[in-house]
C-alpha cells in the first residue's frame, strides 16, 4: 500500500510539472487536476477555462457553479479530493478559438490519462462531461450523438453517466433539451447521494 502510494504521489508531481504541450498552449502549462487515491466519482471534463487556469482551480467559473448544482452538492464537498476526482481530458487551458475555447490537447490524454486512471481504484462512478471525455471514455458509442448517450443514461444502475457539459455556451442546448434539467439531474443527484452516502 504504502508503494502503491507513493508511487500515485510520483505520478501526480509529474502531472503537474508537465510542460509537454507547451508550444501548442497560449500560455504557461499550467495542469489543472484534482487528485486523490480515496475518491469515489471522477468528472471527466474537457480542459481548464481562463478562469480556472488564473485561479489554479478546477471549474472555478460559472460551469462549475452549474455543475455543483447539477450534482446536488455544496462547493466543499466538490472539491473535496477524497470524494471528487477532477480529471479533464486536457489538462491545460488550451487557448480561445472562434465558438468558445480550443479543443484539449490530445498529448495529455495519450500520455497520462490511462495511467491516472489505473490508479484511482476506488471509482464508483464517472461523470463523462461533453463531446471530447464522451469519445474517449466510450469508444464503444461512436456514430452515437452526445444528446443520444445522455438520453440513454441509466441513472439508478449504471457507473457512467454522460453530462452535456455546464458552460454557458450551452445554454442554447440547455433550452432545446429541457428535459434534462426537468428529469435527468435529480435522478443524477440521487445516484450522487447514494454513493456519497457509502
Amino acid at each position: 500500500m504504502a508503494n502503491q502510494t507513493a508511487s500515485f504521489v510520483g505520478l501526480v508531481s509529474k502531472i503537474r510539472a508537465c510542460t509537454l504541450c507547451q508550444s501548442a498552449l497560449p500560455l504557461e502549462a499550467k495542469p489543472i487536476v484534482q487528485l486523490n487515491q480515496n475518491a469515489r466519482i471522477l468528472i471527466a471534463g474537457q480542459a481548464p477555462g481562463i478562469k480556472a487556469h488564473n485561479s489554479g482551480i478546477p471549474f472555478n467559473d460559472a460551469s462549475g457553479k452549474r455543475l455543483q448544482q447539477w450534482l446536488g452538492v455544496d462547493q466543499a464537498t466538490f472539491y473535496n479530493e477524497n470524494i471528487f476526482a477532477i480529471l479533464p481530458m486536457g489538462f491545460c487551458y488550451p487557448g480561445k478559438g472562434e465558438s468558445g475555447d480550443l479543443p484539449p490537447e490530445k498529448r495529455c490524454a495519450n500520455t497520462w490519462r490511462e495511467q491516472v486512471l489505473n490508479s484511482l481504484t476506488k471509482i464508483e462512478l464517472i461523470l463523462v462531461l461533453g463531446q471530447y471525455a464522451h469519445t474517449w471514455h466510450l469508444p464503444h458509442r461512436k456514430g452515437i450523438s452526445l444528446t443520444d448517450s445522455i438520453k440513454q443514461n441509466e441513472y439508478k444502475t449504471g457507473t457512467t453517466f454522460v453530462l452535456p457539459h455546464p458552460s454557458p455556451r450551452n445554454n442554447i442546448w440547455l433550452k432545446r433539451n429541457a428535459w434534462f434539467e426537468q428529469c435527468h439531474v435529480e435522478q443524477l443527484q440521487q445516484r450522487i447521494q447514494t454513493a456519497l452516502a457509502r
